[in-house]
């Protein structure tokens, strides 16, 4: 049992990363279909080896480090970063009868692990001992921070619904709130709860319009601006890896995860338990591809925040909106019991 145990997380840890690799081609293709150009198309038949080329690009690469950097540390952020995002998985309830660690403290052990991808941001701009990282790193810290704030209150929404839905049941738990949604997803029942933690992952992720932390224009490159071969590569697959957990966990929390249409009547619950399986992975697959595709479509169509712009709508619009409609679900759920 503990050998199959260990061979699923193997898998699903591969799965996870080759979508990694194939969201950087995806985004490739799809900025070049809004740019009307052509995108990669020379290695491998449509491009689909691009991924692989680049990471023989990047492993071969000479590294380089400024001589007044702090190189172990240059070193570990990139490691702390992809490390963070890779642990997250294993609290994503994946089907109805896979989910590798569950517990009371579920969800306080997901926000407190991803809240922790800010240090390696912020480490990996400060080692670097050049200025503009220093910036880059710097910003991060303080719109991780305050997004945390509105995002932190929209998932206490949720709980507060999962709860009421879940009476006795463990409300912390991931799965728990998939579950609470079977009667209906939270996206209805909660929908500036949505909004807000939809627009705060962004934020989380460093993703354009929130992308300050990296801002080519003003800071050469930002945080990573002194890292190149691999560990410039490390910093790109925590970034696309982030994309895709947040994009998991918005589907899990809001889009009712491996719940699909019908299920009551088409009897899913009663199919045998690989059938239920195969079914709740392939929704909870095809709602985080759909949030990868928003994540890159948003990129490639509104234009970068002016970072006091950011931080204004964080602290002067999300999080006064987040508090609002928790206390106001609140009263309702208060009414309603």
């Amino acid at each position: 049992m503990d050998f199959l145990f260990w061979l699923i997380l193997a898998a699903t840890a591969l799965v996870v990363l080759t979508i990694t690799a194939y969201t950087t081609l995806l985004e490739r293709k799809v900025s070049a279909y809004i740019q009307d150009r052509v995108g990669p198309n020379r290695a491998g038949p449509w491009g689909l080896l691009q991924p692989l080329a680049d990471v023989v690009k990047l492993i071969f690469k000479e590294g380089f480090q400024p001589a007044q950097s702090y190189r172990f540390l240059q070193y570990l952020a990139p490691i702390l970063m992809v490390t963070i995002a890779v642990a997250a998985i294993v609290m994503l309830p994946i089907s109805p009868h896979i989910q590798f660690f569950s517990g009371s403290v579920g969800i306080l052990y997901l926000l407190g692990l991803l809240s922790m991808s800010v240090y390696g941001i912020t480490l990996g701009g400060w080692a670097s001992a050049s200025k503009y990282s220093l910036l880059g790193g710097l910003r991060s810290g303080a719109q991780m921070i305050s997004y945390e704030l509105a995002m932190g209150a929209a998932l206490l929404s949720v709980l507060l619904l999962t709860a009421y839905l879940q009476s006795g049941g463990d409300f912390l738990e991931p799965r728990a709130i998939v579950e609470a949604q079977r009667k209906a997803w939270f996206v209805f029942l909660n929908p500036i709860g949505f909004f807000v933690y939809l627009v705060a992952a962004f934020a989380e992720t460093n993703r354009a319009p929130f992308d300050l932390v990296e801002a080519e224009q003003e800071l050469v490159g930002g945080y990573h601006t002194e890292y190149s071969a691999i560990r410039f590569g490390a910093f790109y697959v925590a970034e696309y890896l982030n994309v895709i957990l947040s994009s998991a966990f918005i589907a899990t929390f809001f889009w009712g995860g491996y719940l699909g249409p019908f299920e009551g009547a088409l009897g899913v619950q009663g199919w045998p338990v690989w059938a239920q399986n195969l079914w709740g992975a392939g929704w909870l697959l095809l709602k985080t591809l759909f949030f990868v595709f928003l994540y890159i479509w948003v990129r490639w169509t509104l234009p970068r925040f002016r970072y006091d712009h950011l931080m204004r709508i964080g602290w002067k619009v999300l999080l006064p909106l987040a508090v609002g409609n928790l206390f106001i679900l609140a009263g309702i759920l208060l009414i309603l019991s």
